[in-house]
């Protein structure tokens, strides 16, 4: 993070548009930056391009029940594979994560979520 915007970057990842905008709203209003993204095939070519020109993403939070490509457990494995230094941060209103679904340094938090939580939940898995 340099100059103009030394703001922690958050990656979004949400199929449903009016969560996605709520999550991002809260999110810029506790005072991080964030992008945005409809699903985990979408977020894993963000990070890729991302990390490749110098790599900002620092905490992704996720939905779990996507229904276009990888579900967010599987999106979360694959980014504590790929990239383990960002946190990350998995929501579900519907779905309960199994023990070992969740990457060592993750959190899981139940949709709906209270702004404190999510922003709570954010800053513990920061790096």
């Amino acid at each position: 993070m340099s100059g103009a915007d030394a703001r922690p970057t958050v990656l979004v990842v949400e199929d449903d548009a009016v969560i996605r905008c709520a999550a991002v709203e809260l999110i810029v209003e506790a005072g991080f930056t964030v992008r945005e993204a409809t699903n985990g095939n979408e977020a894993i070519r963000m990070l890729d391009k991302e990390q490749e020109a110098g790599g900002t993403v620092c905490v992704v939070v996720t939905d779990i029940d996507m229904p276009l490509g990888i579900d967010g457990i599987k999106l979360a494995a694959c980014i504590d594979r790929r990239w383990p230094r960002i946190g990350i941060v998995i929501t579900s209103g519907k779905v309960r994560p199994s023990p070992g679904d969740i990457p060592t340094d993750g959190l899981f938090i139940r949709k709906p979520y209270t702004e404190e939580c999510l922003v709570a939940a954010i800053r513990s898995v920061m790096p």
